[in-house]
């Protein structure tokens, strides 16, 4: 079952009926001739929902944007957020008991992500439900570690392991880099070139570490061709046409096999590149790094910018000229061929699509509904974007 916005498919006078009974929250409205929704699934609904709005308000978005974006009244938010900060609460026992692997059971502990804790004042901790996935970030986090490049330490646990296992969760501390994400900045040329350096940097360091690392090998065209298309298609197409759809993977199909594939960190944005003092100081989150087209990284940062999740208060005009310099940066490191620039806006196209296939999966409307806006915001702008990064 999806939500939409009352305000976008009824008549005003019947929401300000409506408004009257309830405000800020699901409204199930039965099929007719068909039974209503099973309560269970409603429930599970509504719990991603309030647990996607705790992660985001966790990564610093206010209570009044959380309101706009999942069409909630503020109070409703607040209400969402107090009711997940008091079921994560009850986890403090259980990471205190987890904690006691090593030694720091009596440690100040305070959540900032939902899988993420703060351990003191200099040591992190993170929650895996997948093994493989621990295993592969430890792995990077080692190598790149042993390159000097500027990651959280690893914290191995009194008995030596790496990380502890506690009913099926999977769990280790490292040192807390220091330093955050950047909130907002001065010198707009000044980051953009600096933010391309720093992803050319790790892009170099991984790859002179891929043969000790095991990535898991991901092609961006497979998955356009494969559940994200799968994915509009059982939407019935409502975020973009099949022509529009078509006319995307086209485009990055007819230069896919001249683009250069390797290790790629794959969630690049400014919560996951850490600063000092207007300084880098760090990369964390390698959750998602995988072996793919190199200028993903590239486009998804970009497009980052746009989104709703950065609103750092770049305007468009500012944007083309952040995306040129992000490009120099990166070629001051890291040679960029013509093809790969190219392809960015169709890359870029591409993503905005998968993103929106995701969000829809997870039943994030208006998120997905935002992916297909810039979608068609690169796609209307695909000479601006060409001439911006050449």
């Amino acid at each position: 079952m999806r939500y939409q916005n009352a305000d976008h498919i009824l008549p005003k006078e019947l929401v300000r009926a409506i408004q009257q009974y309830v405000q800020g929250e699901y409204l199930y409205i039965p099929a007719k001739g068909r039974s209503a929704i099973s309560v269970t699934g409603y429930r599970m609904e509504l719990e991603k929902r309030d647990a996607r709005i705790y992660s985001k308000h966790l990564a610093g978005m206010r209570s009044r944007r959380l309101a706009e974006k999942y069409s909630l009244s503020e109070s409703s938010i607040r209400r969402i957020v107090l009711k997940q900060r008091r079921a994560y609460m009850a986890m403090a026992g259980k990471i205190s008991q987890i904690l006691f692997h090593w030694g720091l059971q009596d440690a100040d502990v305070r959540q900032i992500y939902d899988t993420v804790w703060q351990v003191g004042g200099d040591r992190v901790l993170k929650v895996y439900q997948d093994s493989d996935m621990l295993e592969r970030n430890l792995k990077i986090v080692e190598v790149l570690g042993g390159m000097q490049i500027p990651v959280g330490k690893i914290v191995p646990a009194d008995d030596g392991r790496q990380y502890a296992a506690e009913d099926g969760a999977f769990y280790f501390l490292s040192e807390k880099l220091p330093g955050g994400s950047l909130k907002e900045f001065q010198d707009i040329g000044g980051i953009a070139d600096m933010m391309g350096e720093i992803i050319a940097r790790l892009h170099i360091a991984f790859q002179k570490c891929e043969s000790h690392i095991a990535f898991w090998h991901n092609s961006l065209l497979d998955e356009m061709n494969g559940w994200v298309r799968q994915r509009m298609e059982g939407s019935g197409w409502q975020y973009v046409s099949r022509e529009e759809f078509d006319a995307a993977v086209s485009g990055l199909a007819a230069v896919y096999g001249e683009l250069p594939v390797q290790p790629i960190h794959r969630d690049v944005h400014f919560g996951n590149f850490l600063f000092a003092d207007g300084k880098f100081s760090g990369y964390i989150d390698f959750d998602l790094s995988q072996k793919n087209i190199r200028i993903f990284d590239l486009c998804y940062f970009l497009l980052g910018l746009l989104s709703e999740e950065e609103k750092l208060g770049i305007t468009e005009e500012q944007w083309f000229s952040f995306a040129g310099d992000v490009f120099a940066g990166y070629a001051s490191r890291l040679e960029l061929s013509p093809a790969e620039r190219a392809a960015a806006p169709c890359v870029m196209e591409c993503i905005e699509l998968l993103c929106a296939a995701y969000f829809d999966s997870v039943q994030d409307i208006r998120c997905a509904e935002d992916a297909c806006k810039l979608f068609k915001f690169v796609r209307d702008r695909e000479r601006r974007i060409l001439d911006a990064v050449r």
